[in-house]
């Protein structure tokens, strides 16, 4: 059975040896080991507490194998981005360049560095193993989260946003940032990706104030606008899913999109629904469920579930992993954005 619960102080070895086998791209994965169980303790503070304010903390989630006790997977909510490391991004805009003189009239798409201090909630640093692909195991690790977040809107700001891998191949070479970034920075994509994570002041000293006119960068720089690497092409499929929409801002080093989604509209967020556990058999003729606690202590896994009404009957293997017994509350949705709660 996968259960997805918050991080503990345990699991950062674990958990460390697991994001080894990321890829270039996932940027907010590729930090230290000392650097990781930082995040992991403050998680586990914000965790403890009974209400905290969006101000930036990372909230860590595993997903474990109970029958193995191995963590396969991690993601993460970060509750709001900018402040006192300021969150970058490029957004894709037009001006229209006219010359009467020469009978030219022409649309003219350019990047222009937006700085937020202020900023939305942010998903990210969702990883799974890949002995763990397929069987519905990473919309489990992803959509959990927003069970999470439907139980306790009042810790997250109102709109959520998730940056998408961009185009980064195997030996480093990104396009956008060999046709920009590495023009100021003069470090290879690996580093400057790292150096993001530890302080991002040196974007503010180094990257081009003005704006930067699309036509003018390499026809490769360009196509990859906007564009997700091909492994994330199904995590963006499961968001727009979800409602997520792209609107113009891009990653200033991958060129990959930010999806936008206010939070209380996210699909998860907006469609799931408490319930109270009426009954727990030994199995339950039912649809498959994503399933949490709906607790701060958070469990949430997939399991076949009968509802009516506002009552729930799970099956033994669902109590035991989420900890729940008859008359406790659970949150549940669908795990696919076909069907509502109440078709």
């Amino acid at each position: 059975m996968l259960v997805v619960r918050p991080a503990r102080i345990e699991d950062v070895d674990p958990l460390f040896e697991l994001v080894q086998l990321s890829e270039l791209g996932l940027s907010t994965l590729k930090i230290s080991r000392d650097r990781l169980q930082e995040r992991v303790e403050e998680s586990v503070r914000v965790f403890f507490r009974e209400t905290a304010r969006p101000q930036g903390q990372p909230y860590v989630f595993v997903m474990e194998d109970l029958a193995h006790g191995k963590i396969v997977g991690t993601s993460a909510v970060y509750s709001k981005v900018g402040g006192f490391q300021p969150f970058y991004s490029y957004e894709i805009k037009s001006v229209v360049k006219k010359s009467e003189a020469l009978g030219v009239e022409k649309e003219i798409q350019y990047l222009d560095l937006h700085t937020t201090h202020d900023g939305p909630t942010e998903i990210g640093s969702l990883f799974l193993s890949p002995d763990y692909w397929g069987g519905g195991h990473g919309r489990l690790l992803s959509l959990s989260r927003f069970l999470f977040m439907a139980e306790f809107l009042e810790r997250f700001e109102s709109e959520t946003i998730a940056e998408m891998r961009g185009i980064v191949h195997k030996d480093g070479h990104c396009p956008l940032w060999d046709a920009i970034g590495s023009h100021f920075f003069q470090v290879g994509y690996p580093r400057a990706e790292t150096q993001t994570l530890e302080d991002k002041r040196f974007i503010a000293k180094m990257m081009p104030q003005h704006p930067i006119y699309i036509p003018l960068l390499p026809q490769e720089a360009q196509d990859a606008l906007g564009k997700v690497h091909e492994k994330t092409m199904p995590a963006l499929v499961l968001l727009e899913q979800e409602g997520f929409e792209f609107h113009n801002f891009v990653d200033i080093f991958d060129g990959g999109p930010t999806l936008h989604c206010e939070t209380a509209g996210i699909r998860s967020v907006r469609d799931s629904r408490l319930l109270e556990v009426s009954a727990i058999n030994e199995q339950v003729d039912g649809d498959m469920w994503l399933i949490s606690n709906a607790r701060l202590d958070f469990r949430c896994t997939l399991g076949r579930a009968h509802i009516a009404g506002d009552s729930i009957e799970i099956d033994n293997v669902t109590a035991l992993g989420l900890g729940r017994k008859v008359g406790d509350r659970v949150r549940a949705v669908r795990p696919r954005a076909e069907k509502s709660l109440d078709e």
